[in-house]
């Protein structure tokens, strides 16, 4: 009943839709980060920070959906990964929760005290819950792309080079902190791009020409991540391996650490360039739609753009989800990390039918949100209300 797809093509399908669902996340609640990012400096007085505040107030949690369906996927179909990642990034994570904290408190208590330096306070609360959880994702990206300093044992723990109180700083090395800068800045332009869309003047002028700025800036940054993955960091290769479709056990492959590993993907599939090049020029193309004042296109070349950036990662990382830079072999795949095929089955049907209906909910939520927050409608509202 639950044989329908073979085991090696369900990890593949796996691979693709927790990449999706990551993309999902970026694009969606990005947006609400960014504009997080940018409500200190592009909303200066309490009425326009409102207004900001007032165009992903309404629908910031469901946005947050997408991280919190992508974390419990990676928890389902590769739990060794889940194990791994949250042991060695533990630190990080906890930094990530404790400024995600600001986000629900800040967007449901910044009004309820009229009160300038209580409403300053939460809104830098929300500064923090949009920048330090877009700057720590690309800085796992980045420590990703360098290899983890783990091995697994013979019953396949991960263990972990250094101590649980040293482990947020050796992740915070120049190339994972570049990758961490990219991240920060897509969710900055995307942001920038929806409040020019939907926020009133000034907010919206102020937005448009932070966009202009930064949007050429981040493509610049990518293209100079790229030229640094060539000539600075070695990627993995996998040399022998058990069949695609055979048991989990990591440790019965053979992994080398080689030059140019991570662009092995390229030459194999030609067609897989199509992921840096919107990478580059999906902000670029934003830039000159925002200049032009035609934000929802900029806004679509900008999440075009996200999915190019965060599939090159996902691309040039192929098949492998997390390196061990201690041990390769150790290393974890899409191969050889993932659950059981009953498991991977019966997600995949769950799957079926209720991304389409969270998919379709967002899409009726942005189709439903196309007006301008004005500041007539603002100081219509109660005080109470964002």
């Amino acid at each position: 009943m639950f044989d329908f797809l073979d085991y090696a093509t369900l990890k593949f399908i796996w691979w693709i839709l927790v990449g999706a669902l990551l993309m999902g996340f970026a694009i969606a609640d990005g947006m609400d980060m960014g504009v997080g990012v940018l409500l200190p400096f592009v909303a200066r007085a309490d009425a326009e920070r409102r207004i900001a505040i007032n165009t992903v107030g309404p629908h910031w949690d469901g946005n947050q959906v997408w991280l919190i369906t992508a974390g419990g996927a990676i928890f389902a179909a590769w739990p060794a990964v889940y194990a791994a990642a949250f042991s060695g990034f533990y630190m990080a994570m906890l930094l990530v929760l404790f400024a995600l904290f600001f986000r629900p408190v800040g967007f449901d208590y910044r009004s309820k005290i009229d009160n300038d330096v209580w409403r300053s306070a939460w809104d830098w609360g929300l500064f923090v819950g949009g920048a330090v959880p877009a700057l720590i994702f690309g800085v796992a990206f980045g420590n990703l792309l360098q290899g983890v300093p783990f091995h697994l044992d013979d019953m396949l723990r991960p263990h972990y080079q250094g101590s649980l109180l040293t482990a947020l700083l050796p992740l915070l090395n120049p190339f994972a902190l570049l990758a961490g800068v990219i991240s920060l800045g897509m969710f900055t332009v995307h942001g920038g791009l929806w409040l020019q869309l939907r926020a009133d003047d000034p907010v919206a002028s102020r937005a448009r020409k932070t966009v202009m700025a930064l949007a050429p800036t981040v493509a610049l940054l990518f293209l100079g991540a790229g030229v640094w993955l060539w000539f600075g960091v070695d990627g993995y290769r996998v040399i022998s391996a058990p069949a695609h479709d055979a048991l989990p056990n990591p440790l019965a492959k053979e992994v080398v650490r080689s030059t140019h590993a991570w662009f092995d993907i390229y030459a194999a599939v030609p067609a897989a360039a199509a992921a840096p090049v919107a990478g580059v020029l999906g902000p670029l193309v934003a830039a000159t739609l925002a200049f032009a004042r035609r934000p929802g296109l900029g806004f679509v070349a900008s999440a075009l753009g996200m999915v190019g950036i965060i599939g090159s990662a996902g691309l040039s990382m192929f098949p492998f989800i997390m390196p061990s830079s201690i041990d390769p072999r150790s290393s974890l795949t899409i191969w050889d990390a993932p659950s059981s095929h009953l498991t991977l089955t019966v997600m995949l049907i769950a799957t079926a039918i209720f991304l389409p209906i969270v998919l379709g909910y967002t899409i009726w939520c942005y189709a439903n949100m196309w007006g301008r927050v004005t500041a007539k409608e603002i100081e219509a509202q109660s005080h109470s209300a964002y």
